[in-house]
């Protein structure tokens, strides 16, 4: 009977973790410690950090979104649970799928991407108003040229 009731505990535990795919948050970026997993700099300018939770639990950062935009194209997103981008108007916490972005060759990010994330279209492009540029779909950024410009 002992060995029914474990069995029936595990089947029920393994269940509710199977339906847990919400499950990847964000965490807060460590200034001191946290590295970019592309490109090895410090992430210092949290405003624009990335992240990409892994279905196994771990986390990778980035210093900027076309780092980790770098990672997925080199290493697919089957791994990855969610990702998230840093809002440029309230620096909450965006998931990549859901963004709006913003790109100019003159949009100052830390690795010279000038590529900025918003959480709507109608903010992208409010903030297009002041500062000219081009709206991107998260679709449009797995094969946007990814190499970094130079500004002018």
């Amino acid at each position: 009977m002992k060995s029914l009731k474990w069995i029936i505990l595990l089947v029920s535990m393994w269940t509710l973790g199977a339906c847990s795919d919400g499950a990847y948050e964000p965490r807060e970026i460590n200034q001191e410690t946290d590295v970019c997993s592309i490109c090895n700099m410090s992430v210092t300018s949290v405003d624009f950090a990335a992240q990409a939770v892994l279905k196994n639990s771990d986390i990778l950062v980035f210093d900027d979104l076309g780092c980790l935009m770098a990672y997925i194209q080199q290493n697919g997103d089957e791994e990855i649970g969610a990702a998230y981008i840093r809002d440029a108007n309230s620096i909450k916490w965006l998931n990549v799928k859901d963004a709006s972005y913003v790109y100019s060759k003159d949009y100052w990010t830390p690795m010279n991407y000038g590529v900025l994330a918003f959480v709507s279209a109608e903010e992208a492009a409010q903030y297009m108003k002041e500062q000219p540029g081009e709206i991107k779909r998260y679709d449009e950024l797995l094969t946007f040229n990814w190499g970094v410009h130079d500004h002018e």
